[in-house]
């Protein structure tokens, strides 16, 4: 090992989530990973025994119908289980959290910063903000547990302890949240399975009444054909119906966490662009890169910070700088503002103060840009209308 990483670990090993890791972090597993067991044990045992019993048949004088049957059954395992495993086993999108927002700052004027420590406890921290999402205005939350305002769309999953992008569902089956990095896998998953479902109840039912005698007869030798269309019969109304409704809300442009909490029942959906563009948000636009990377070597020796920064390859932290002087222009030494403030958002006393004081504190979001005269400006036009 390299001596520069004797005493480090992965950041995998030092995740706060309660995520569960494989081949050194490079699959990524929810905490309830175990259901993927009873999973494959529902689609597969049925499934595989279905194909045994083709092979079985095949010994009979109809092997030129059985053998198709056989492989288009493995055809749709294949599909279901390695659509299941990208589900279950990728990154869905997590957001670097801020489990302990640094405090020091380089090259601070003492003056200011005693003054900003001193109003320190007048600090609101907002549990909302709005911002501007394709000319319409929409309520993000702030995560208490992230420390970090969620992107739109995102939410944060009690089970694996993580915000997510696009957050969809924590679905049980497959173990693991579905958001922005794995729901296209999601569909494909669901829709493989309803597919081999409905594949099997099919083909039960043609493999008895293909043979010459009374089906009633047949339905008492033929057990497993007769489970089998029972099984797949039942199976088929939820996970067909689970693709019916994911198809709803990929026409929609909606997750489910969004239906469910009707967030857009009396307002217009801001990311709906037509049938057309959002399926293809869906099927065509590229899976945006991790945000986080668990396999990165951390320090084991210094206290992890996880905030988004450079460890996670999101570009260098930002600099806020307190301007001394306000609008006559004194004092123009600038000082470096922790990045924790950046997200604040200060009490009607306290901006009093800083109005009396004639400081000017320049802000940036790295995440959301919309300013707030442009939310004015957006609430404005809607008055007009």
């Amino acid at each position: 090992m390299d001596p520069s990483k004797a005493n480090s670990l992965r950041l995998y090993q030092l995740w706060k989530g309660n995520n569960k890791f494989l081949c050194g972090g490079r699959f990524v597993f929810g905490p309830d990973a175990g259901s993927l067991f009873l999973t494959s044990f529902l689609i597969g045992g049925p499934a595989i025994s279905f194909c045994i019993k083709m092979v079985v048949m095949l010994e009979t004088n109809e092997p030129h119908f059985h053998l198709p049957v056989l492989f288009g059954a493995i055809f749709l395992i294949i599909m279901a289980f390695t659509f299941l495993l990208m589900t279950s086993g990728r990154d869905p999108g997590i957001i670097p959290r801020n489990s302990h927002p640094p405090v020091e700052c380089d090259e601070v004027s003492t003056s200011s910063m005693e003054w900003i420590n001193s109003k320190i406890s007048e600090l609101k921290l907002p549990k909302t903000k709005d911002i501007i999402v394709n000319g319409h205005i929409v309520r993000v939350k702030f995560c208490d547990t992230c420390l970090l305002y969620r992107p739109p769309r995102a939410s944060h999953c009690s089970i694996c302890n993580n915000c997510v992008q696009k957050f969809d569902h924590h679905c049980p089956w497959v173990g693991q949240c579905i958001g922005l990095r794995n729901y296209p896998f999601f569909i494909c998953f669901i829709s493989s399975s309803t597919s081999l479902c409905i594949y099997v109840f099919v083909f039960s039912w043609i493999n008895i009444l293909r043979q010459n005698d009374n089906v009633w007869n047949l339905l008492s030798r033929d057990v497993l054909s007769v489970v089998l269309i029972v099984y797949c019969f039942i199976s088929v109304w939820f996970v067909g119906g689970l693709t019916v409704f994911h198809f709803y809300l990929m026409c929609t442009n909606q997750t489910t966490y969004e239906n469910f909490r009707y967030r857009y029942d009396r307002k217009e959906n801001p990311f709906r662009k037509g049938i057309v563009y959002n399926l293809k948000d869906v099927f065509m636009k590229k899976i945006p890169a991790p945000l986080v990377n668990f396999r990165e070597w951390v320090s084991n020796d210094e206290e992890l910070v996880i905030d988004g920064g450079d460890s996670f390859n999101m570009g260098s932290r930002e600099r806020f700088d307190i301007e001394l002087g306000g609008k006559d222009g004194g004092g123009g030494g600038g000082t470096k503002l922790p990045s924790i403030l950046a997200n604040l958002e200060y009490n009607t006393e306290l901006d009093n103060d800083l109005k009396r004081k004639g400081s000017g504190i320049a802000m940036f979001d790295p995440i959301f840009l919309p300013t707030s005269p442009q939310i004015n400006d957006v609430l404005e036009g809607k008055r007009k209308q």
